[in-house]
């Protein structure tokens, strides 16, 4: 492999590789035309396709343009004109068999050219294009100019021809007119004359002129008076009163089919309703001939609707639309039928060859078949087309000399890869959809639209055969996909399951089982390498709804057709725990996607924007759904949806898209080194595309244009071409082992018995007018059963056999309660009617029980869901209003209040100025910088001169010099236009302001109201700053009010007063950030407390209590403290109001029975407590006082900080 490994710069130059067309595999939808007499042509896609008749070798002419529209081909000049399908479009002239181009013809046509048609002589070539113009045009396509025109708007043609005799006469045909041109020419001048033909009625009779022009229902006895003409009637003269024919006066006439000239210059036309005129080509005049009855009728067949018309001698050549083909001899204005040849498809075309020695045979399918007059064989079969365009292509492993083709009538072709000849075909009889050949063996896949998946052997490429059948679901299939080693296959089907079957032969193509995706499945891409033991898988999905594209991913062993049972549940769905599926989605959609070879990232065609993007997959395991972001987006060049092919060795990656184009692309750098335009947007682009192993061929099919195009390298050489044919080697090796086991089975497998029609059956089948879909369908007597309906089967029988003791446990109890039940209600049948229940209560009613429930469910889930979307509109609009006026300001707004005095100031919110405001301002003062210093040196220029001139008068003009100096410095300090303004304050320049008198211009208006937002701008900067330093102060005022308010404290707790405290604090206007912020005390709502919280909250609360009194009690000189001295080591002055003298245990005696000793103590201890009360109340004064001047000295403190706030 060539996947981990560095690669040479010139990978892309190497050899110089392009593509060419090979071949070109189409069948005519249009009339297929003689070049001479060995060589026919028919358009086909983007290509005008020449066939040799006699070797049958193709040529193809590519139009550069596009589909190619009509074509017509002059054969004395040999050569061949075709239109394009553009937009404006353009008629090409090229020569055969050089296949040079001789000219372009260009008109004034806007949408298409719908018919063209060469004269028999000169080089003149009429055209007739479709609507809007519907003109018809006589060109000299030698000169390149346009002779005459004329248009006739609404009227189609469907057929147009030259007089052989006289190129001066053109006869155009219709549906439901016929009409002759007469091309006049006066020296240069040249000139359409149109003769419409009177066509006889449906019945082949002509009308009567008097029947028209008088009324039928009028008597004609003149006693009633004159009889008068219809136009009289209604009273028109005039030619008016000559055409005039009444809305329901209707004659329906013939309808012309096809038309042919004789060398007589008159018209055969053959009609729809089976009557053949005679037209002479000079008076016009129309002959009905008369059909000769044969003794023995033809049968069915009596009745002959021309479809296409050829002279010969003594008569013409009809065909019909049974297949046949008939020889009219007319005679004297009679014609007798005869039948000539017999065409297994209805003919809707015939044409000689230039010598009148062939007659060419077209169907309706687009064979071609050559009758050879006087020669044995007489018909040939020049073109075999097959059943309809191409559903599907591939090659047939390896991919160099077979690929197979489907069609949707379930067709299938086998090729020769050099020259596109059909080598063998077989018919399914069913409607198809899609084709995939397996890589391991010679053998394919058919998917239908019934569900089925037929197995189509091709060891035998001359009669391939139906070995096996699967009838997965009754869901169509839209996917068959094999793995790069033909292990495994993968079906799509619509509903959105993913079939997985053994690819192998000899295992019967067992189907192991299935999983489940998303129903709109685009594309299944896989990996499977030979030094791998497993396969990785890729589904992509669209989901139309989200906008979102979904890729699901799984693992496959290659051991999993011995274990299936391990990986798959009863019904044959595969687990997905063990096929390890993950889930990947996409913000855009994607049209297709695929995996590489290193599993490592996905390369994606989006389907809105024209990218190719790749994403890189986790490295890590996840749950749920993983969002893929772009890891590279390089434009595809290719417009509308396409799809993503990787090559063989995993190293090319190949778009294709709707306008046709083929890039193939380096999957590391995602650039494009060859590139084709096989097909074109008018057509809807491509379809699908196949490779080949060894990369050497590329087919690509067609979306509408029914085309089938074979790419081959030119030049195929160096690095590009090394790479992958090493890797085609080494394929071949690993699977030549598996490929000769499973080509053996095949050549040994006996045809399975499925009702497939033979080439012969099926043509006769198609040719028949009465065949429909169902004749073709197989009708069996016992209707099939899908597999994945045979296993539900078998797992509900195997539960039923499992639970079969359960169900009739649960059949006996429901039997002993009905019983129980029906004796309830005979007991109720006894009693009174006041105590005797209704029927209705001996039943519940579990129906009703379970839709009140999921009422109350449904309305609970709205109530939730409304007050969820009232929370989130809430939040979104908080997140708005926060974003406005608080993030988005450099400046937040906020006030400042006095202490004591009802005073507030505010200040300025501030946004910060984006870069181009500052650019803006910037360039404005630099221009008013300059205007400054021009003004200043024009100044000095008119003061010099001025001072050379005025020289008298000095003293006086010194004196009034320095009044207006005087005079000019007051006015240059406060100029009148800026009376009353307080910018200079705040120290801001106001120098570059103009006055208003002097704006003039738009310009000059807009740099001063810039300057003006600049000095507002930098007032409120100034201001805010003085504001700062206020708010900085009042937070320090704040704090030292704090500071003093300690004390006051503590005094008024050993006073014992019930005095408040005045505490400043800052209020929410002052700081609005504390609003965007929830405190605890606000919310008012208890807290919920889970019960194991709590408990938990209680146990650490009861070892913290357990904890410190081990500490406390452990403490014994804390203890001793506490014993002696309360606790504290030395007496404060503040704890004096507390103190008290203990008394003496004495004074608990009477006083008579003391002792002297206890006297004198008692003398003692009434001393210490006078001592103490007057220290008491020395100190209480103290206190007292300092409670009373306290707040005075605060409100002096904060008196300055007011005034400075107050300014």
């Amino acid at each position: 492999m060539a996947q981990g490994r560095e690669r040479d710069e010139g990978y892309h130059s190497a050899g110089g590789a392009s593509l060419s067309v090979r071949w070109v595999q189409g069948f005519p939808k249009q009339n297929v035309h003689f070049v001479n007499n060995n060589t026919i042509c028919y358009p086909c896609g983007n290509y005008v396709i020449f066939i040799n008749i006699e070797t049958k070798n193709k040529t193809v002419l590519q139009c550069s343009n596009g589909i190619v529209g009509v074509v017509a081909t002059n054969i004395p000049y040999e050569v061949v004109a075709f239109s394009d399908r553009k937009l404006k479009p353009l008629i090409y002239i090229y020569s055969f068999p050089g296949l040079t181009r001789r000219t372009k013809l260009k008109g004034n046509i806007l949408l298409d050219y719908t018919l063209l048609s060469f004269s028999y002589c000169g080089t003149y070539l009429a055209s007739y294009s479709s609507l809007p113009e519907f003109e018809l045009a006589l060109w000299n396509w030698e000169s390149n100019i346009i002779l005459c025109k004329k248009s006739q708007p609404g009227i189609d043609v469907n057929q147009m021809s030259f007089n052989p005799m006289n190129w001066r006469q053109l006869c155009l045909s219709s549906p439901s007119a016929v009409s002759v041109w007469t091309i006049e020419r006066s020296n240069q001048e040249h000139h359409f004359r149109a003769r419409s033909v009177k066509l006889p009625l449906e019945d082949g009779s002509f009308f009567n002129e008097t029947d028209v022009v008088f009324p039928q229902s009028l008597p004609k006895d003149l006693i009633y008076g004159p009889v008068l003409p219809l136009s009289a009637i209604a009273g028109l003269v005039g030619e008016e009163a000559e055409t005039f024919r009444p809305k329901d006066d209707l004659y329906p006439l013939l309808h012309p089919t096809m038309h042919c000239w004789t060398p007589t210059s008159d018209l055969y036309i053959g009609c729809e309703e089976g009557h053949l005129l005679m037209i002479n080509g000079d008076t016009l005049k129309v002959t009905v001939l008369n059909k000769i009855e044969e003794e023995s009728p033809l049968g069915r067949r009596n009745f002959i609707s021309p479809v296409t018309l050829v002279y010969q001698k003594e008569g013409v050549l009809a065909s019909g639309i049974d297949g046949f083909v008939y020889s009219f001899i007319i005679k004297d204005g009679s014609y007798m039928i005869k039948d000539f040849l017999e065409i297994e498809r209805p003919v809707e075309h015939m044409t000689f060859s230039p010598n009148y020695t062939m007659l060419l045979i077209q169907t309706d399918k687009g064979s071609v078949y050559i009758y050879t007059f006087g020669e044995e064989p007489t018909l040939n079969k020049v073109l075999d087309a097959c059943d309809g365009k191409f559903q599907a292509v591939d090659f047939i492993t390896p991919g160099t000399q077979h690929f197979m083709t489907l069609t949707h009538s379930g067709e299938i072709c086998v090729w020769w890869l050099e020259d596109c000849s059909c080598v063998s075909k077989i018919y399914l009889n069913t409607p198809a959809t899609v084709l995939a050949c397996c890589p391991s063996s010679l053998s394919a896949a058919v998917g239908t639209e019934g569900g089925s998946v037929y197995f189509i052997s091709v060891y035998d490429k001359e009669s391939p055969q139906v070995v096996d059948k699967a009838f997965l679901s009754e869901s169509s299939v839209q996917h068959v996909t094999y793995d790069q080693r033909g292990i495994f296959l993968l079906v799509g089907t619509s509903e959105g399951r993913v079939f997985i079957i053994c690819a192998s032969s000899s295992r019967s193509f067992r189907i192991i089982g299935f999983t489940e995706v998303a129903k709109d499945i685009l594309q299944i891409s896989t990996v499977s390498l030979s030094e791998t033991d497993i396969v990785e898988v890729m589904v992509l999905s669209s989901l139309p709804e989200a906008g979102r594209s979904r890729l699901e991913m799984f693992t496959l062993p290659t051991l999993l057709p011995q274990v299936s049972t391990i990986f798959a549940d009863e019904r044959g769905r595969l687990k997905d725990e063990i096929i390890h599926k993950y889930l990947y989605e996409l913000e855009h959609t994607l049209s297709s996607a695929v995996l590489d070879f290193q599993s490592k990232q996905i390369y994606g065609f989006c389907s809105q924007v024209p990218y190719i993007c790749s994403y890189l997959l986790p490295k890590e395991e996840h749950m749920g759904i993983y969002i893929l972001k772009p890891y590279k987006k390089v434009q595809s060049r290719q417009y509308g949806p396409g799809m993503l092919y990787l090559s063989s060795h995993g190293l090319w990656l190949i778009t294709i898209a709707k306008c046709g184009i083929l890039c193939i692309r380096d999957v590391y750098t995602l650039e494009t080194f060859a590139r084709c335009r096989s097909h074109s947007h008018q057509g809807h682009g491509i379809q699908s595309m196949r490779i080949s192993m060894d990369g050497q061929n590329i087919l690509v099919n067609g979306r509408d244009d029914g085309t089938l195009v074979y790419l081959k390298w030119k030049r195929f050489g160096g690095l590009l071409a090394s790479e992958i044919l090493d890797y085609y080697q080494k394929l071949l090796i690993s699977l030549s082992s598996t490929m000769g086991e499973e080509n053996d089975y095949l050549s040994t497998t006996p045809k399975v018995c499925i009702d497939l029609g033979s080439d012969s059956e099926h043509t006769k089948q198609k040719a028949s007018i009465d065949s429909s879909q169902d004749e073709l369908v197989p009708t069996d007597v016992k209707k099939e059963i899908p597999w994945i309906q045979q296993k539900s089967q078998e797992a509900i029988k195997k539960e039923v056999n499992l639970f079969s003791k359960k169900r009739k446990e649960i059949k006996e109890g429901i039997k002993s309660l009905s019983k129980t039940i029906l004796n309830m209600m005979e007991e109720n049948d006894k009693l009174e009617n006041i105590a005797k229940l209704d029927q209705q209560e001996f039943g519940l009613d579990l129906e009703e029980l379970e839709r009140l429930h999921d009422e109350s469910q449904e309305e609970v889930a709205k109530m939730i869901k409304d007050v969820e979307m009232h929370n989130l509109a809430k939040s979104y609009l908080a997140e708005l209003i926060k974003e406005e006026c608080w993030n988005s300001m450099a400046v937040k707004g906020r006030a400042l209040k006095c202490f004591h005095i009802p005073c507030v100031v505010e200040n300025f919110p501030m946004k910060a100025r984006t870069v181009e405001e500052l650019k803006e301002l910037e360039r404005v003062l630099q221009q008013k910088k300059i205007e400054a210093e021009c003004l200043k040196l024009r100044k000095e220029i008119v003061e010099a001169q001025s001072g050379v001139i005025l020289v008298k008068k000095r003293h006086e003009e010194d004196d009034e010099e320095e009044e207006e100096e005087d005079k000019t410095v007051k006015c240059s300090n406060l100029p009148n236009y800026l009376l009353g303004s307080l910018s200079t304050d705040f120290g801001v320049d106001t120098s570059l302001l103009s006055s208003q008198l002097q704006l003039h211009s738009r310009e000059e208006k807009i740099n001063q109201i810039i300057l003006l937002k600049d000095i507002i701008y930098k007032v409120k900067t100034a201001f805010n700053n003085e504001f700062d330093a206020a708010y900085k102060q009042k937070e320090f005022e704040i704090t030292r009010v704090k500071e003093r308010n300690v004390r006051i404290r503590e005094i008024i707790v050993d006073l014992e007063l019930e005095e408040a405290v005045w505490q400043p604090e800052f209020e929410d206007c002052e700081k609005p950030e504390r609003t965007l912020v929830v405190q605890d005390e606000e919310i008012t709502a208890h807290k919920h407390v889970m019960p194991w919280h709590k408990a938990r909250e209680e146990l650490i609360v009861n070892r913290e209590t357990e904890r410190w009194l081990l500490i406390q009690g452990a403490n014994t000189r804390l203890r001793a403290l506490m014993d002696m001295m309360g606790g504290v080591l030395e007496v404060k002055k503040e704890d004096i109001l507390r103190m008290v003298i203990p008394q003496p245990a004495f004074m608990a005696k009477p006083d008579a029975v003391w002792t002297e000793e206890e006297r004198k103590q008692f003398k003692d201890y009434e001393k210490k407590v006078k001592e103490l009360n007057e220290e008491r109340d020395k100190y209480r004064k103290a206190l007292l006082l300092r409670l009373k001047t306290g707040p005075k000295e605060l409100f002096l403190e904060n008196m300055a900080f007011m005034l400075a706030l107050e300014k």
